[in-house]
């Protein structure tokens, strides 16, 4: 995993592959079906796309991503920061019944995104996921790419491209500065460079219009920002898959 580049010595997936997304909707299920190939567990896009459950205006969530991942076998850790799904005196004590403030809240709250969101919670919970809420920092993502693992992160690609805003008609985008709204998206950390504290992003969109290419790498700042601007499209999070033996 260790290599040597212009860079100096870097931590990185090299063999981690992260295809192109075939829409403007599906880059959770591209970015999952990398991890499953990085897992040794090939299988094509088209049937994890197929799997995943999706949102009735489009796209996904992390969290339905985790239940994908559980439904195969998989471990699955999501660390949230979606400040509308869970509140963060949830997780001040150890063993808090999660499932059941979740519960509760869905028995408060109106809007169907958020309560489709709080659903998607309690079904992970209940395929014995694993529901987390930690400090955002980089020595966090950092430590996951030294153990091993790359992470799917849900994040603001409007900020973490510093592009104009989007307008969405259900299966495509356009940029307006005007009309447009922030836009959620999935990538892959796949690489972390102690030396500058730069981490190497695989991006499923491809032609984005920050670097147009698949593989780069961001400050610390600049994707930690990104992460937590991602609960504006009710994600902010971090999906670790883990092989059971791992």
């Amino acid at each position: 995993m260790t290599t040597t580049s212009g860079r100096g010595e870097v931590f990185e997936f090299a063999d981690l592959e992260v295809r192109q997304q075939p829409d403007d909707v599906t880059c959770g299920p591209t970015c999952l079906q990398a991890l499953y190939a990085f897992h040794g567990e090939p299988r094509s896009l088209d049937e994890v796309i197929a799997s995943v459950r999706s949102l009735t205006h489009g796209g996904t969530l992390g969290v339905l991503l985790g239940i994908d991942a559980l439904e195969r076998g998989y471990d699955a850790t999501l660390y949230s920061y979606n400040l509308d799904v869970l509140d963060p005196s949830w997780f001040a004590e150890p063993g808090r019944d999660l499932k059941a403030e979740l519960g509760r809240q869905m028995e408060v709250r109106e809007g169907k995104k958020l309560r489709a969101a709080i659903q998607a919670y309690i079904d992970f919970l209940d395929a014995g996921g694993d529901l987390r809420h930690e400090a955002l920092t980089p020595d966090l993502l950092a430590g996951f790419v030294l153990e091993g693992s790359p992470v799917i992160t849900g994040l603001s690609a409007t900020y973490l491209y510093g592009c104009q805003r989007e307008v969405f008609d259900g299966t495509s985008s356009r940029y307006d500065d005007e009309l447009g709204e922030p836009v959620g998206h999935f990538v892959v950390i796949s690489g972390y460079d102690p030396a500058t504290g730069d981490f190497r992003i695989s991006d499923p969109s491809q032609d984005n219009p920050l670097h147009g290419s698949g593989t780069y790498w961001v400050k610390p700042h600049r994707l930690i920002g990104a992460i937590f601007l991602g609960v504006t499209t009710y994600d902010g999070n971090l999906l670790v898959v883990r092989s059971p033996e791992a």
